[in-house]
This record gives structure tokens, sequence and C-alpha cells, in this order.
């Protein structure tokens, strides 16, 4: 059952997801919790200077209070709007959703832990480690912007492939450290005492880290470090050269899809709707739209909606219509004629005008106004004319549909 508070909720749910760069409220929004997103992020890392915080600490706490109090509110609303941004068929459904999320469960660690010294004094100190996790809400950031968001997609495209790789480095470091401990044990056994013991050197050595720490003191075990050092630069670079050919991959997807888009364009119209127009009280389902035409968008207000069947169209919406191009089909060649003051056109009928009976009078532009016109419609000066003819009139300028 709808309540008085739907439209409110669907409202808030476009307002603190990503909004659309015409919803000002939204991205207003979007930037004032990237804001506080870093603004708290600062303060936390000044904070660990003791030397700024004795100066400074009374400012740094007030930042932190009222960044976790942001924080919460933050949460506070996403848990309202819950159900229309997960498009949950009910309220517990899209509050769960959300609360065991990934996104839901840093959001609520971002601030909980701020809380929870105040009912419990004694885990203040567990309770400060858990603020680390604001840093994860910098995530959030990575959703307002496309070059981020491109970082994301090639990890979520490559995941199998990385995860390899990574499965390959594991076991290389696991027979790196058996061999080692079977060479080395006997020269320095406090060294390699293990099987595993060796696990650090073998990290350090396949990841070209190689603090010096451990090492190999026989000829034998030198020479099997040279060889595991060159394994290890490999290894490495599988992990680099999978994320790497996936961003070209990515870019040339993105610029494919841009190129193919311009060759295959399609045409979009844009129109108010006025009082009178028969659209009007109508939903998106009762148009009875032509085959190849779609209603792609109505703009109401600050609010850009994506229509379905159920939306009806109001006095004043700016509806954008699509349709595809034309192909191999002979061009509609039209003039557009503007009246000026001395044109012989001024104050005659449609129906008088000296024009062939294969011409026609298609539109007409006067002022903001475009009007259909009839037999009785008498031009003025200053209306723009268009119409279909296929004599050659002066002064007069021809458009190719």
């Amino acid at each position: 059952m709808k309540t008085t508070a739907e439209p409110f909720r669907k409202r808030l749910a476009k307002i603190v997801e990503v909004g659309a760069s015409t919803d000002l409220v939204s991205r207003g929004y979007d930037f004032g919790i990237t804001f506080v997103i870093l603004l708290n992020l600062i303060a936390t890392i000044l904070g660990t200077y003791s030397d700024f915080y004795a100066a400074h600490g009374a400012a740094l706490d007030a930042i932190e209070a009222a960044t976790a109090f942001l924080f919460a509110v933050d949460y506070a609303l996403r848990l309202i709007a819950a159900r229309y941004i997960y498009d949950a068929p009910t309220e517990t459904k899209g509050v769960l959703k959300y609360a065991v999320s990934f996104t839901g469960l840093i959001d609520l660690l971002s601030f909980l832990p701020y809380y929870l010294p105040f009912f419990f004094p004694d885990g203040m100190v567990a309770f400060r480690i858990f603020r680390i996790v604001r840093i994860f809400r910098l995530f959030r950031i990575n959703a307002y912007y496309d070059s981020l968001n491109a970082i994301g997609d090639v990890l979520k495209k490559k995941r199998q492939q990385l995860v390899s790789s990574v499965f390959i480095i594991l076991v290389l470091m696991l027979a790196s450290s058996l061999c080692m401990y079977s060479v080395e044990n006997a020269a320095q056994p406090e060294v390699f005492a293990n099987a595993f013991s060796g696990i650090w050197w073998s990290v350090s050595t396949l990841l070209t880290v190689g603090y010096g720490d451990i090492y190999p003191i026989t000829t034998l075990g030198k020479l099997l470090g040279i060889v595991i050092t060159f394994l290890g630069v490999g290894m490495v670079a599988i992990p680099t050269g999978i994320i790497s050919a996936g961003f070209v991959e990515q870019y040339s997807q993105m610029q494919n899809s841009s190129r193919l888009a311009r060759e295959a364009d399609v045409r979009f119209i844009k129109f108010a709707l006025q009082p009178k127009d028969g659209w009007v009280g109508r939903t998106v389902a009762e148009l009875a739209l032509p085959r190849g035409i779609v209603l792609a968008a109505v703009h109401r207000g600050r609010e850009v909606l994506v229509p379905n069947g159920e939306l009806a169209l109001a006095a004043r919406d700016t509806v954008v219509l699509a349709a595809d191009p034309m192909s191999g089909e002979t061009p509609i060649t039209l003039r557009e004629i503007e009246l000026l003051r001395e044109h012989p056109w001024n104050g005659r009928f449609v129906r008088d005008l000296d024009i062939s009976r294969q011409s026609a009078v298609v539109l007409i532009k006067r002022g903001g106004r475009v009007m259909i016109p009839g037999g009785d419609t008498r031009l003025r000066e200053g209306d723009r004319v268009l119409l279909h003819t296929k004599q050659r009139l002066p002064d007069s300028t021809a458009i190719e549909i």
C-alpha cells in the first residue's frame, strides 16, 4: 500500500545516490559528502602528529565529532531510502540488502566506533582501531568519477586472471621456502629452522624487496636464490601485465563505443507540453507511439525522469523523443523562408500564396511558437515559413531531412 512518504523516499534515494549532472540537489549532496570524507581523513591524519594535536586538538576533535555525526545522518538517510536505492520488493529486504552490503558495513563502521566508547568506556582502545575503517569511505568517491570507475571495472573484469596469478605466486613462495630449507638447514639451522622459516625470505625475494636479513650462504643456496629471484621478477610482472592489458582494453572499448555511437546516430526531439495538449494526463503506455520512436526522457522542473509505462505526463513537462535515423531512403528537402518587411507574403493567407499545387506549407515559426498552418492562417512579418516545394524560391534556405 502506498503512503504519502513514498514520493519523499523516492526523491531521497535519488539524492543520496550518485546523481545526474542536471539534478543540482543530488550533485550538491555528492560533493558535500565527498568533502566530509576528505575532511575527516585529513583530521585523522593530522591527529597522529602529537605537536599539532597538542596545539589544535580541540578543533580536530570537533571536526571528528561533526563528521561522525554527518556519517550517521547519511547512514540513516540511506536506510530510509534503501528500498528504492536497491529496487527491493519490500521495505525489510531493501534495508537488509543495504545493511549487509560492503558499502553499508563501511558506512556503519565509519561512525559507530566513535559513539561506542560512550556506552562501553573499557573498550575505547579497541573501538579507536575500528575508526581506521573510515578510509574505505573513499571508495564512495570512486562512484562520482568515470576515470576512477574504470579502475574498478578493470579489476572486476580481470579478477579471475588476477586470482590465478596470485595463486601461482603463493605456490612459488611455498616451493621456494621448502627448497631453501632443504639446502640451507644444515648450514644455518637457527635461520632456516623448519619448512616455513624460509617464507619471509621467499616473500622478500620473489617480490623483489630484498631486506637482506635472511639470505643463503651455501653455493647451492645462492644459485637457487638467483633462479628464484628471476622467477620472482616474472611472477610480479604477470598481474601488472594483466591490469595494464585490462586498461588498454577498457579504454579501447570506450573509444569504440563513442565511434560506433556516432556512426549509428539517434535523432532526438525535445518539446514542452502545454496544458491543452492531448498527451497531458496520459501515461506513456497510452501514447501509442509509432514503431521506431521511444520516449527517452521527461524533464520535470529540476528533475530528469527516465519514463516507464506508468509515468503520467503533466503540463510543462519537457518531453524528449528518440528515433532511428533514416537509412537507404530518399531524403526530403524543405525550404525555409523568413518573411522580412517587404516580402510579398506578409499579410496574406496561406491559401492565397502564389505557389504550385505540389508545394505545401509545413509549419510556421512565430516568435517562440511553432504553428501547423491551415488555409486561413495569415502570415506576418518575422514569420519563418517552412514548406515542401520543388520550386526554386528566392531568399530561401534548403533543409534536408
